[in-house]
């Protein structure tokens, strides 16, 4: 924007040039230094052919000598010969022999008399007054913007902004419990210091994206009822050195001003990653701003009634000297909330919809499990907006439940078509998903299966978990890994044919058995050992990556023991797919007719309490080539417990 407005201005001062210059020559007769000559001279010089050339001007004219170029000879004509003048001057500009080829221009003022007179005038006076007053506008500008450059571009909350409050924030009482003594600590810190307690310099907010940290960052603002100064950590660092620094310097400076203050730098990985990660050393301009900020929250000026608040959701990355006592003191965790956290957020979320009276927040809660804040906000939203486009007065449990699979899975695609063919496959894959999950006692039962496409999947099984879960058991994980199979074994066990269905089926559950033999300790051949350490690539800063520290030999015994797991898993599959085949028909053409099952009918269908329609015997398809997009693909988007492991989401496609 600088350098435009500075290119405007120079346009326009050139244009002011070029008009002045143009009136001053036609004001002033061109400009040029001449000899005056009377009228019968020039009229005696024009019949004998002795000039060159003549410029006509109104009532004057300017002419020149032959032989004699430099010299400008002006006459003033006299109006009541112009017939004669102008007879005589075509006569001249004729060719030898009749004439001598006189040039002859005629030069028309824009304004003559006393226009001319006043224009000549006010001109200059006009020229200077603009050209000072773009001279002390540009200096102001460029004073201005270097005088701002180094400023802080930290906000400072209003009190005329809409205030959110703990009233607004569920799902995270312990945090609020922590965030609530520092909000006491400020507002009375007479009772704190009459004990000898002194307030923490910082508070660190860990979790994960979407867990709730801004919004309670925004709530200590509303409750605090002190300035509180919000800033990104990417506005500190620019391309220029020290810029960082001197925002650091200027944040604090407009704190202890307004003191006792909070300060809240939000992302602050970006400008707090650990020193000394690349080629640069410890002197680029990222990790300046990082040790003035070192210095600002604890050196020899201490900043007595200021807090720094930060959030991030990559608490590894940090400095270590960032994160010690005496900086951040306290590190306040925001995870995803458990049953009775999203029970609460929902309640939050629903406040001025209207809701029908059939539905349950508390079945709710239950089926979310794993969903965080911003999932349980984007799903009362997405109920909201089915309503209305549905034209319903009130908020129903069918448009929650098309809302939870809309956030988990994505919307529905009800323009693709699946030919015969490749629906039963699909059926009989998602079934062999369904009918795993009910038989397995520790895998989480399905609670819809459907063939009908939605986001990047042909079709999925919807498993949801029937308590918030931390910890997975071996026996656990090994019939999820079952389960993840059962697509592609019902396929082999019924067309013996496998197709590109269970792409993400198969990655899930060999990345599911890796970390049982090398991160959990779960093989019986290997022992309870960690095989692969991590390490830190010197141009990611502390981003993970996996180091070997395992010979070859181990190795190839990983990989073996990776190979019994899943082999054992699959052959556990494709003996109880075998066993209810007669159950896994049924239930496929229940699903072919009605392209959906709930969790009801498919308990009834497990037990033979419905009434399906006659079993047809299905004929393997012609096997297709691979498709470049497999059913899978929504299953990425899986819902994950603290510790990584699926929870609730699409069991596969």
């Amino acid at each position: 924007m600088g350098a435009q407005r500075f290119v405007k201005s120079m346009l326009l001062l050139v244009a002011l040039i070029l008009v002045a210059t143009i009136f001053f020559r036609n004001s002033m007769g061109g400009g040029r230094s001449s000899k005056d000559l009377t009228y019968g001279e020039f009229y005696q010089n024009l019949v004998t052919k002795k000039i060159d050339e003549v410029t006509i001007t109104d009532n004057d004219a300017a002419f020149k000598l032959k032989g004699d170029t430099n010299t400008t000879y002006n006459v003033s004509l006299p109006p009541r010969d112009r017939n004669n003048l102008n007879a005589a001057l075509d006569k001249a500009s004729l060719p030898a022999p009749e004439g001598n080829g006189l040039k002859v221009k005629y030069d028309r003022p824009l304004f003559s008399g006393p226009v001319a007179a006043i224009a000549s005038m006010l001109l200059p006076i006009i020229f200077f007054i603009a050209f000072w007053m773009f001279i002390i506008r540009q200096s102001q500008a460029g004073a201005g913007q270097a005088l701002s450059f180094g400023k802080s571009r930290a906000k400072r909350l209003s009190d005329t902004q809409p205030k959110v409050t703990f009233a607004d924030v569920a799902g995270v009482d312990e945090a609020k419990q922590e965030l609530q003594e520092i909000i006491d600590f400020l507002k009375s810190p007479d009772k704190f210091q009459a004990l000898g307690a002194k307030i923490p310099r910082g508070v660190l907010l860990l979790g994960n994206p979407g867990t709730g940290k801004t919004l309670l960052a925004r709530a200590v603002a509303g409750e605090a009822g002190v300035p509180f100064f919000h800033i990104s950590g990417s506005d500190f660092v620019e391309m220029f050195v020290g810029v960082g620094a001197s925002r650091v310097r200027d944040l604090f400076d407009q704190a202890k001003a307004h003191r006792p203050a909070i300060v809240f730098i939000d992302e602050i990985d970006a400008v707090g990653r650990h020193r000394g990660a690349g080629l640069g050393g410890g002197h680029d301009e990222r990790e300046q701003t990082l040790n003035q900020l070192l210095v600002e929250m604890d050196g020899f000026d201490p900043n007595l009634g200021v807090i720094l608040m930060a959030a991030t959701n990559r608490p590894d990355v940090l400095d270590p000297a960032l994160t010690r006592p005496g900086r951040f003191d306290r590190r306040i965790i925001v995870d995803n909330p458990d049953a009775k956290g999203r029970r609460e957020i929902l309640n939050v979320h629903i406040k001025g919809k209207p809701l029908a009276t059939d539905v349950d927040l508390e079945t709710l809660s239950k089926r979310t499990a794993g969903f965080s804040g911003a999932d349980l906000a984007n799903l009362v939203n997405e109920a909201a907006l089915l309503a209305a486009r549905r034209n319903k007065q009130q908020i129903t449990p069918s448009e929650f439940d098309e809302s939870v699979e809309r956030v988990v899975a994505g919307p529905e695609r009800k323009s693709r078509i699946i030919q015969d063919k490749e629906k039963a496959i699909l059926a009989y894959h998602e079934v062999g998903h369904a009918l795993l999950g009910k038989l397995l006692p520790n895998s989480d039962p399905p609670h819809k299966v459907t063939i009908l496409p939605r986001g990047m999947a042909l079709g999925y099984t919807l498993t949801l978990p029937s308590e918030d879960r931390y910890l997975m058991s071996k026996s656990q994980m090994l019939d999820e890994m079952t389960v993840f199979l059962g697509g592609r074994v019902a396929e082999q066990l019924v067309f013996n044919e496998v197709t590109t269905g269970a792409q993400n089926d198969l990655e899930r559950c060999t990345e599911m058995a890796r970390r049982m033999v090398c991160e959990f300790g779960m093989s019986e051949n290997l022992g309870p050992l960690t095989l692969g350490r991590r390490h830190h690539p010197v141009f990611l800063g502390r981003d993970m990556n996996e180091d070997r520290n395992y010979s070859e030999e181990v190795a190839a015994k990983i990989d073996v023991e990776i190979r019994n797991i899943v082999d054992s898993c699959y052959d556990k599959a494709m003996q109880l797919l075998t066993e209810y085949r007669d159950t896994l028909d049924r239930i496929v053409n229940v699903l072919l007719e009605k392209e959906t099952i709930g969790a009801e009918e498919l308990d009834r269908l497990i037990h033979g309490e419905a009434e399906p329609p006659e079993v047809t015997p299905t004929e393997p398809p012609t096997p297709a080539a691979p498709a470049p997009v497999t059913s899978d693909g929504a299953e990425k988007d899986k819902k994950r417990t603290p510790h990584g492991f699926p929870q609730a989401g699409l069991a596969g496609a």
